[in-house]
């Protein structure tokens, strides 16, 4: 690989400064410094770009509101971005903000290179505008009459205004998405790129008379221009394109990954594109739309205030703890539910009683066996499980960096966590409390500890680009340097330094209890079990399709429109648990394509080991609405076959290997 090919510049939007940032801006960001982190753990030299977009006639109408000038409002709010970034431990290289000159000269250069190019002309633009979304619509675009994005009404608005001939592009930017196919992604968005510029391009309109919050138009100073013209190019200015400190952009331009949130997918995949080609620029390499978070009332606003902020949530968890939800929780390319109460499971599940526990328990053992020295292995294996366990050790990292590789960061964290559930049975089947009894078997035991503290190393800086603060805080109990590795160092066997001193103290991660905590009532207190009884039943009911009450032959007729209404997917299992207090109920995660989705059944009495199956490939009924089910939304219901008496059950399965999850059952 060439010096040139081991750069990597990646940005996030610029986040604009109506209201203080809430979780879905955190969760994209740490996502970009995750990434970030892990390039450079594998040697690449990197750029990471984020910042605030600061013009428009939202901000100059909130701050007039307010009693202040738009800079002093946007100086404000835009210190809480920065307070926010340095809480999460983001590593970004720059802060662009779209009022600094070294962005605004920029801009207006652009302007007038396509200007001069015969690109950019003069009407008069009569139309909608959104001033909440910054966006112009054409009366067909809209929905009842409003915003196709947010649904709030827009302005009619006739003004004088320059125009980008957006159009001029349509077909060759149609050809490069379909000649480049990582362009944009994932699929999904693709595809809904594809699919609007087939509709028809209409050239841009990028000035506006009507309010003087933005960057003059060069060459007519009656003009602003107009916000997304203006905020796509910080992608270039930041690096210092069309200055005589160009060397940046010289660099690090093309960018591998713009990471943008799924509502503004549109604008970066399109209009920028658009403007990079009319500007003779290279396009960027990738597009990455990520989904949103929900919450159960639905997607979180700042205009709405229906918002959770990082900043009570750092205060309560911790930001490793906050980060790794995130990334765990939340599939990249979907829409993915917050709730505070799923946050404590995976804190109490994943960090306190998994990788936690397996820290304590070792470093534990180790002091109290050998006096709290890490022992050096013998020579031969200390059980028939070694060899599993090494060969699992040795083959997590490729399967995160390739997961990484796709910013797929659930099943990258999921890879890494097969090591430690791994090492936490080898304790189990190796009992090292039994073998210390034993003094003719203490090198067996040493062995054992060893192996133990192996894969506490490979795990942790596999951590790290996810939860930076874990190599330091495990690095203080088992006395191992795993702060500041390569991930090459995450990927071979038998580097643990033996001889150095470990140190017992308080957990990691402390277990939570969630009765001490003040959780939201809905999250916190369980239905009724009168209420909940039945629900668990009547779904359990709808799994099996058939019951002895409504057997399948008394059902009334279809037509093919109302089959064809049903979206069957393939979808593989990625995880399979009991639900807790609830007998009936399966908790399964499962892939289908680029998502991951969960999905509660009332079917644990069928399934003992409930483990059995995962890695299968079973039928998920994709498109029906979601629903909650003991405080976890449940989306989508598989299919099963049972007895008419309901004594037996079995989910239907895809036998060939060779079908992919997310296709279609037809």
């Amino acid at each position: 690989m060439t010096e040139e090919q081991k750069r990597f510049y990646i940005t996030t939007p610029i986040y604009y400064p109506s209201a203080n940032l809430h979780i879905g801006h955190a969760y994209c960001t740490v996502m970009a410094d995750t990434m970030t982190r892990y390039k450079r753990m594998q040697g690449y030299e990197t750029y990471f770009l984020t910042g605030s977009d600061e013009h428009g006639q939202k901000i100059e109408r909130v701050a007039k509101a307010q009693g202040v000038t738009p800079i002093q409002y946007t100086d404000k709010i835009v210190a809480t971005f920065q307070d926010l970034w340095k809480r999460l431990l983001i590593s970004n290289d720059d802060f662009i903000r779209t009022t600094q000159p070294r962005h605004m000269e920029v801009v207006q250069q652009i302007f007038k290179t396509i200007y001069e190019k015969g690109d950019i002309y003069k009407s008069e633009y009569e139309g909608h505008y959104c001033t909440p979304c910054e966006t112009f619509f054409t009366e067909r675009q809209l929905v009842d009459g409003n915003c196709p994005d947010c649904g709030r009404p827009t302005e009619l608005i006739k003004e004088e205004s320059y125009f980008f001939k957006m159009s001029k592009y349509q077909d060759r930017l149609l050809q490069y998405i379909e000649d480049h196919p990582d362009f944009i992604q994932p699929a999904a968005r693709r595809n809904e790129m594809i699919s609007f510029i087939k509709q028809g391009l209409e050239d841009l309109c990028i000035s506006r008379t009507t309010f003087d919050w933005g960057i003059p138009v060069p060459i007519n100073d009656k003009h602003v221009i107009y916000v997304w013209f203006d905020a796509l190019t910080n992608y270039i200015s930041a690096l210092g394109y069309g200055t005589d400190h160009d060397e940046l952009f010289q660099k690090f331009w093309p960018a591998n990954i713009h990471l943008v949130g799924k509502d503004i997918a549109r604008f970066h995949a399109i209009i920028w594109p658009c403007i990079l080609m009319a500007a003779d620029l290279p396009l960027p390499k990738q597009i990455f739309g990520h989904g949103w978070v929900l919450l159960n009332s639905g997607k979180m606003s700042k205009s709405k205030g229906n918002v959770v902020d990082p900043n009570v949530l750092l205060d309560k968890y911790g930001v490793d703890a906050i980060r790794y939800f995130l990334l765990r929780e939340i599939s990249t390319g979907s829409d993915g539910y917050y709730s505070e109460e799923a946050l404590v499971k995976r804190i109490n599940t994943d960090l306190a009683n998994d990788f936690g526990n397996l820290v304590s328990r070792t470093v534990a053992m180790i002091d109290k066996y050998f006096e709290g020295i890490v022992p050096a292995p013998a020579d031969t294996p200390a059980s028939e499980f070694d060899a599993e366990l090494k060969e699992l050790a040795l083959s997590v990292g490729n399967e995160a960096a390739a997961c990484l590789e796709k910013m797929d960061f659930p099943n990258a964290l999921a890879a890494i966590w097969k090591l430690i559930s791994r090492a936490n049975k080898y304790i189990d089947e190796t009992a090292p409390w039994v073998l210390a009894k034993d003094e003719s078997q203490k090198a067996v035991l040493g062995t054992v500890l060893y192996n133990l503290m192996e894969s506490i190393r490979i795990s942790t800086i596999l951590l790290s680009p996810f939860m930076p603060l874990v190599p330091g805080k495990v690095a203080e109990q088992t006395g191992q340097t795993l702060e500041g590795r390569a991930w090459a160092d995450g990927c071979v066997w038998g580097q643990v330094e033996t001889g150095v001193k470990v140190c017992k103290k308080d957990a990691i991660f402390p277990r939570i209890d969630p009765k001490s905590l003040d959780l939201p009532k809905e999250e916190a207190k369980p239905e009724k079990v009168k209420e909940e009884k039945p629900a668990a039943k009547a779904e359990a009911k709808k799994e099996t399709k058939q019951t002895a009450e409504a057997p399948a032959q008394a059902k009334a007729e279809i037509t093919y429109d109302d089959f064809a209404k049903l979206d069957l997917r393939v979808v593989e299992v990625l995880e399979c648990s009991k639900v807790e207090k609830a007998d009936k109920l399966l908790q399964f995660k499962l892939k289908m394509g680029d998502e991951v989705r969960t999905v509660v059944s009332g079917i644990a009495k069928f399934y003992e080991s409930p483990e059995e199956l995962v890695g299968k490939k079973l039928v998920l009924v994709a498109n029906l609405a979601p629903k909650k089910i003991r405080g976890i939304v449940s989306h989508g219901m598989l299919l099963s076959a049972a007895t008419d008496d309901d004594s037996l059950l079995e989910v239907l399965q895809v036998s060939k290997a060779e079908i992919p999850s997310g296709s279609t059952v037809c």
